[in-house]
């Protein structure tokens, strides 16, 4: 005959536990959207950018002739200021892990440190996305109030310049997303965005054997057809391209590898 034996008093019954699924890359870029939207930092960042737009265009209406209050020259101007803050947005995502110390909470609940540096990427580039469309926004409220007040008020954008747009912030933020991953401190991150590609520009005019090479490595030269309606030719993306892979594809290569080696305390 079989016998069941009853549990000790005060035993503990087994229990069965459910797997954890990790979170998905739209999860994790959700919640670095939200960080840097709740961040003080962010989120002052942001504002500053809607506002400078918000002054170019003002500016346009203010000074600007008549015939030049256009749709097109509302949303060109916007971009050159909005694009060099982008980087710094691009970097205090990258870098606030390690300066608010709380990189140890983020690599314990997702280990994978790739994935948190992909859904950061992810986040940052859909604020440049967004950075576009308000850009977009208050060029169509400037052709507005252009077309109210006597000035030329016509629509015409060539859809080029929306595309080259997207690339310009999308690459600027990555590159300053790329400067954070490889420095890892937010000052000497923006420091050495800020600097290294300037010292190279002055370098590129005064010092004659470098004139060749920075028709190619030179952002400042590189990136410039972008801003203009013209096609932009295969010579030209050839410097984009070689420009990109020196100060945002090699520093993210070598910044990625840094921040999956690094210890974190």
């Amino acid at each position: 005959m079989t016998t069941t034996t009853a549990p000790a008093a005060g035993a503990v019954a087994p229990r069965h536990h459910t797997p954890v699924r990790r979170p998905s890359l739209l999860r994790l870029t959700g919640v670095e959207v939200r960080k840097l939207v709740d961040t003080r930092a962010g989120r002052w960042l942001l504002i500053t950018i809607g506002l400078i737009a918000a002054v170019v265009v003002t500016l346009q209406l203010i000074y600007a002739d008549d015939a030049d209050q256009t749709f097109s020259n509302f949303f060109v101007p916007s971009l050159l200021p909005v694009g060099v803050l982008l980087p710094v947005l691009g970097i205090l995502s990258i870098t606030s892990e390690w300066s608010q110390r709380t990189a140890l909470t983020t690599y314990a609940l997702v280990p994978r440190r790739e994935r948190v540096v992909a859904a950061k990427l992810v986040a940052v580039m859909v604020a440049a996305l967004a950075s576009v469309l308000a850009s977009l926004a208050l060029a169509a409220v400037g052709t507005l109030v252009a077309s109210a007040i006597g000035g030329a008020g016509t629509w015409q954008l060539d859809g080029s310049l929306i595309v080259n747009a997207v690339i310009l912030q999308i690459t600027s933020v990555l590159m300053g997303a790329a400067f954070g991953l490889l420095l890892l401190n937010p000052p000497v991150a923006i420091v050495g965005y800020f600097l290294l590609p300037t010292v190279w520009g002055v370098l590129g005019e005064m010092v004659r054997p470098l004139r060749g090479p920075s028709e190619w490595l030179d952002t400042s030269k590189t990136m410039e057809p972008l801003f203009s309606s013209d096609a932009v030719t295969g010579g030209q993306w050839g410097r984009i391209a070689v420009s990109l892979l020196v100060w945002m594809v090699l520093p993210l290569a070598a910044g990625l590898f840094r921040t999956l080696r690094r210890e974190v305390s």
